[in-house]
């Protein structure tokens, strides 16, 4: 999942992980006091829990992907049961892999499709896979089991660096974000490859006919030897990204290899370095690298700081004024919290929010866009003011 350096396999092993893009012009977020936050608990009892997603659907359901193969619905502060879905049987899962992602179909209220990102082995090969479920005609807080639609499935050289997130973009697309393949330091060069759907984000049109559509607009239709899905590349392990409906930027936080973690904003067509370049160094360490045509992150640390970049959202909520319109993120191994700001256009500034003693695996934001911080260990908090 996070796919941490080589160096971080054994503890991987017993705790798992390691653009819209459009040309939106700059708007400075206001200058904001020092935010203060905490984490509140809502829920105890999850099994390593990866994800959280609101079907915003006027519920006030919340949903908890767990890395064996289940999804848990959170109602009234309440877990229910029995899960909405269980795949735990069609999946492999442990280490860096398992059901990883969920994505709920922008009109999920009206056509009750959503979409999951899991891995599986066949035939000794381990594979991503994307597939389309439907929520059960007769039970809204069941899914259909047996309504599975596979609609992508990549091969996997190595059992690392799988990715992990899907979801929407504002656009109506689905976006996919792919790991190189995995071992370390990308052996195949898959980040920088064309050819392959592996250290990418891909955008895919699952309203066409099946299996998946390929956006007309999506930068590297006909180009020759290129997959069309490709809408960015040059990435490590995007474990975790998000939208910002208000900028239409995307937010993607790539996971480091031995040195640094990275948070990019992603653009359409763009190459985000990797493994040319780990975060704004050169990579591997001490060379000189050709970096024309790289796009640099926003922000990057040292693991003097953490060990895995854990990419979050940029504060909508109403809740904690003090935040509104900064980037919230974490890492997973130091369970620290910050925020990004841009001061002036293309100038971000990290400060310090918050430090958890636990290993966050992802951030949530419900429908109201109040954020939530998912721990490995089997809890949910919120975050709330003060």
């Amino acid at each position: 999942m996070f796919g941490i350096r080589s160096a971080r396999i054994i503890f991987l092993v017993l705790v798992v992980i390691s653009g819209l893009a459009v040309g939106v012009g700059w708007a400075a977020e206001p200058a904001q006091p020092s935010a203060t936050a905490h984490l509140q608990l809502v829920v105890s009892g999850l099994v390593a829990p990866l994800d959280f997603q609101s079907a915003r659907d006027g519920t006030g359901r919340f949903f908890i992907v767990e890395q064996g193969g289940t999804i848990r619905i959170l109602k009234a502060k309440k877990l229910l049961a029995p899960p909405f879905l269980n795949i735990s049987s069609i999946i492999v899962s442990g280490g860096e892999t398992g059901l990883l992602g969920l994505a709920f179909h922008p009109q999920y209220k009206t056509n009750g499709r959503f979409f999951v990102n899991y891995t599986r082995r066949v035939n000794g090969q381990l594979q991503t896979v994307i597939a389309e479920y439907h929520v059960s005609s007769s039970n809204p807080n069941l899914a259909d089991p047996n309504s599975g639609r596979v609609i992508l499935v990549i091969n996997q050289p190595f059992d690392n660096h799988n990715g992990g997130q899907i979801a929407f973009g504002l656009d109506g697309f689905l976006y996919i974000g792919t790991g190189d393949g995995g071992s370390g330091g990308d052996p195949q060069g898959n980040g920088q490859k064309l050819s392959t759907l592996l250290g990418k984000m891909l955008r895919i049109d699952i309203n066409s006919a099946p299996p998946y559509g390929i956006p007309p607009d999506n930068p590297f239709v006909g180009v020759s030897g290129a997959k069309g899905e490709i809408w960015a590349y040059g990435f490590r392990n995007p474990w975790r990204f998000s939208f910002d409906k208000t900028t239409k930027r995307l937010f993607v936080a790539d996971v480091g290899q031995d040195a640094w973690e990275e948070v990019d904003i992603v653009t359409k067509g763009g190459d985000f370095g990797w493994n040319i370049m780990e975060g704004k160094h050169c990579y591997p360490p001490g060379t000189n690298c050709n970096q024309a045509g790289l796009i640099q992150p926003i922000a990057e640390y040292s693991h003097s700081e953490g060990i895995a970049v854990i990419g979050g959202y940029v504060y909508r909520g109403g809740a904690i004024p003090a935040l509104k319109g900064l980037y919230v993120f974490g890492d997973f191994g130091s369970g620290q919290v910050w925020t990004l700001q841009e001061t002036q256009p293309g100038t971000w500034t990290r400060a310090p929010l918050l430090s958890a003693d636990f290993n966050i695996s992802a951030f949530g934001r419900a429908g109201n866009n109040e954020l939530y911080v998912l721990d490995y260990n089997g809890n949910l908090y919120k975050l709330v003011a003060g």
